[in-house]
């Protein structure tokens, strides 16, 4: 049975993709709707609120 061409991904790549997996940040759905609720203010933008909660460590 032949594989279409680009479908195999090699090693590396799956190793990293599965290490970005494991280590993903993963917020509880009080911060979700606190970092939504910024966002449709207009304090700041969805993206920017996520990212400075990653930094600061609040969770």
């Amino acid at each position: 049975m032949r594989q279409k061409p680009g479908t195999k991904q090699s090693h590396g790549k799956k190793v990293v993709k599965d290490i970005r997996r494991a280590t993903r940040q993963q917020y509880l759905a009080e911060e979700k709707i606190r970092i939504v609720l910024g966002g449709l203010k207009g304090e700041e933008s969805i993206v920017r609120g996520a990212v400075d909660q990653a930094m600061c460590g609040e969770r």
